[in-house]
C-alpha cells in the first residue's frame, strides 16, 4: 500500500487499494491491534484536537485505520460525532495538500506520491468547472455555491463577488478551502456505516473510549461575558505564547480556540484576542471554530478537560481553584460566579500581580 494513500484515505483509488488487498474488517479489527489503536487514536483526536492525530509510520497501518476509524463513528453514532471526525480528516488533508503546493513546481508535479491540485480537482469532477486565470482561479457557480454553502463568513456570499460567464474568482487558498469541504463531504458520506455484531463487540472498548471522549467535549452552557482576567491559568499561559508569534502545536491551538469559542467569543474576536503577531491566521481561527461548533444539533464543543491538557503539556501554573475542578470551562464559570474561598483567592493573587 503506497504512502500516497496513507495520507490521503479518502481517495478513490485508496478505496481500490483496500480492496484489492482483500482486507477481512472482521479479522482485522480482532488481529491487528496496532490499526485498531491508530483508528481510535484518529477519532478521539478529531474530539480533542481537531486532528487525526500523529499518522502511523507504517503505510499501511494507516491507511487501514480510515476505515476502522469510520466503523467506530458509526458505532457511537451521537450528535455530530461524524461531522467533528470528517472535518479533522478534511483539515488534515487540506493541511498536508497545502504544504505539498507551496511552490508552482510542486503544483504542477505529477509524482505519485504526492496529491496535486490537478489531481484533487479531478477527483471530485471539478476539472472543467475550474479555470485558472493570471490572478488565481474562476470556478463555475453551480460548483461555488454547492461547495460554499458551508462556509461561514460574508466573504463567501456570492453577492460579494464578481460573477462573470457564469464563474466566480477564488484565489487558491479559498480553492483549497473548498476543496476540502469536498473532502469533508466525502468522508461525511453514509456515515453511520452498518456495522455486523462480530464487529462491533471486538470494538467495544474502543466504542467505550470515544464515547467518553465525546462526553468529555460536549457542553452545552452559554457564558454572558467574556472576562480574560477570569479565564484558566492554563489558557492565559496559550494566549500569552500564541500573542508572542509561538507556533503552538496542533493541540493546543485548537484547546485555545475551543476555550474562547465556548467564553462566547466570535472567530473575529478570538483573532482580535490573538492580536497581530499571532501565527494563526483569521482563516485558520474560523476553520477551527466550525469544527467545534455544530449548527444543525445547537451543541459547543468544548476544549480539552484538565487531564487531557495535562497529558499534552498544556496544564501549567495551577492554583487553588484548579485543584477543584476538572475542565477549564469549569474553572471560567467558578472564577464568574465567586462561589468559592479559592476562586476569591485566585481572584486576590491576580490583583496584586497588576
Amino acid at each position: 500500500m503506497r504512502r500516497l494513500h496513507a495520507r490521503y484515505p479518502f481517495l478513490e483509488t485508496a478505496r481500490q487499494a483496500v480492496e484489492e488487498a482483500e482486507v477481512d474488517l472482521a479479522d482485522l479489527v480482532v488481529e491487528n491491534p496496532t490499526v485498531v489503536e491508530r483508528a481510535r487514536e484518529r477519532v478521539v483526536s478529531a474530539l480533542t484536537a481537531g486532528t487525526t492525530g500523529e499518522p502511523h509510520r507504517n503505510p499501511r497501518v494507516e491507511l487501514l485505520s480510515y476505515p476502522v476509524a469510520r466503523v467506530l463513528v458509526s458505532l457511537v453514532d451521537e450528535g455530530a460525532m461524524a461531522s467533528l471526525y470528517a472535518r479533522a480528516e478534511a483539515a488534515d488533508a487540506a493541511e498536508r495538500l497545502r504544504a505539498e503546493i507551496e511552490d508552482d513546481t510542486r503544483l504542477r508535479s505529477t509524482a505519485d506520491d504526492r496529491v496535486t491540485l490537478d489531481r484533487l480537482l479531478r477527483e471530485f469532477d471539478l476539472t472543467d468547472a475550474t479555470t485558472e486565470t493570471a490572478d488565481g482561479y474562476r470556478l463555475d457557480v453551480s460548483a461555488y455555491l454547492e461547495l460554499a454553502a458551508e462556509r461561514d463568513g460574508d466573504e463567501w456570499r456570492l453577492v460579494g463577488r464578481p460573477v462573470a460567464d457564469g464563474t466566480v474568482p477564488v484565489d487558491r487558498d479559498e480553492l483549497l478551502t473548498l476543496l476540502e469541504q469536498a473532502v469533508e463531504e466525502r468522508v461525511a458520506a453514509r456515515l453511520p456505516l452498518p456495522v455486523p455484531d462480530p464487529i462491533a463487540d471486538a470494538l467495544a472498548d474502543e466504542v467505550e473510549a470515544v464515547r467518553a471522549a465525546l462526553d468529555d467535549h460536549q457542553f452545552a452552557h452559554s457564558f454572558d461575558t467574556v472576562v480574560p482576567e477570569r479565564f484558566p491559568p492554563c489558557m492565559r499561559a496559550l494566549l500569552d505564547r500564541i500573542r508572542g508569534g509561538e507556533e503552538v502545536p496542533a493541540h493546543s491551538s485548537f484547546a485555545a480556540i475551543g476555550f474562547l469559542s465556548a467564553a462566547g467569543m466570535s472567530p473575529d474576536e478570538i483573532a482580535e484576542q490573538f492580536g497581530p503577531d499571532a501565527a494563526i491566521d483569521d482563516r485558520t481561527v474560523a476553520r477551527q471554530v466550525a469544527r467545534i461548533v455544530d449548527e444543525d444539533s445547537g451543541i459547543q464543543y468544548a476544549p480539552p478537560s484538565c487531564a487531557t491538557m495535562q497529558a499534552y503539556g498544556d496544564c501549567v501554573n495551577r492554583d487553588d481553584v484548579c485543584a477543584t475542578i476538572s475542565h477549564p470551562l469549569a474553572y471560567y464559570e467558578t472564577r464568574l460566579s465567586g462561589s468559592n474561598g479559592g476562586a476569591e483567592a485566585a481572584e486576590g493573587a491576580d490583583a496584586d500581580g497588576q
